[in-house]
């Protein structure tokens, strides 16, 4: 048995000729294949039609898991406004913990420093850092050492703080695969989060677009926002799941088993 995590990723093409040159090597007989991923990118799809047979087996949970339990809102801002409106927005909000997405390396180093002028206390991490300090950084924000991590997409997928339960897209992504992973660090293990994203002239088809594939609408951040939802954030809500995911047992005779969970809540 084969189990690919994060399937969307590794059968990129960074790294989908290495996960072929592993299934040449593996044995053709009594042989399960499990792919989990909560997008669907077109690089799944064209793996699927070339190693899968017509009868794999496939589980969708979009329509159990959706965007519930995550607020979504966005604020039409100019560039040289970002700043101030962050500012702003943190003062607002009842923040246990904050992840602040940047687009580059660059500029999450510039945001945490500004920041930590401001007098908030804030980590920051990126890919050009090596393993041993991305490591301790990450290690300290999961122990509350600071309230705010800006990062860059860095630790979108594989990353869980219950305590986040505020998400800012301080600049907006570009897909709506890196949409649902980034806000999906906020709201784990059924709790309720919130997440803001900074919308500029440049990003506003990249919005409706964005809605339009995941069939979701994303609201103008209120001037007020409702007390009951400030007092909510960060609690669970009520039919959560605690477990992302129960143990799907399949009959030995199925020879290849592809499992996709395009989970927008549970990313």
């Amino acid at each position: 048995m084969i189990v690919l995590d994060e399937a969307d990723k590794l059968l990129s093409p960074d790294f989908v000729e290495l996960v072929e040159k592993i299934l040449k090597l593996s044995p053709k007989d009594n042989f399960q294949l499990m792919l989990f991923s909560a997008t669907f990118p077109s690089s799944v799809k064209d793996f699927c039609q070339k190693w899968l047979p017509s009868n794999y087996v496939k589980i969708n949970l979009m329509d159990e898991l959706t965007l519930k339990g995550v607020t979504q809102f966005y604020a039409y801002v100019q560039e040289k406004e970002k700043v101030h409106c962050l500012n702003t927005l943190i003062n607002k909000l009842k923040i246990d913990q904050c992840i602040i997405f940047c687009k580059s390396v660059n500029r999450v180093e510039l945001l945490a420093r500004k920041l930590n002028l401001l007098g908030f206390s804030c980590f920051y991490t990126h890919s050009k850092m090596n393993q041993q300090d991305r490591s301790r950084v990450f290690h300290d924000f999961r122990e509350k050492k600071s309230r705010f991590l800006v990062c860059t997409d860095l630790i979108t997928r594989g990353i869980d703080v219950q305590s986040v339960n505020v998400v800012i897209n301080f600049d907006f992504p570009k897909t709506d695969e890196t949409y649902l992973h980034r806000i999906g660090r906020g709201g784990r293990f059924g709790h309720l989060a919130l997440a803001v994203n900074f919308v500029t002239e440049e990003d506003r088809m990249n919005l409706y677009a964005l809605e339009k594939a995941l069939g979701t609408e994303i609201k103008p951040f209120p001037n007020e926002l409702d007390h009951k939802l400030k007092e909510k954030i960060g609690k669970s809500y009520n039919g959560a799941k605690n477990m992302m995911f129960e143990l799907i047992l399949l009959p030995r005779d199925t020879s290849v088993t592809f499992v996709i969970l395009t989970q927008h809540h549970f990313v």
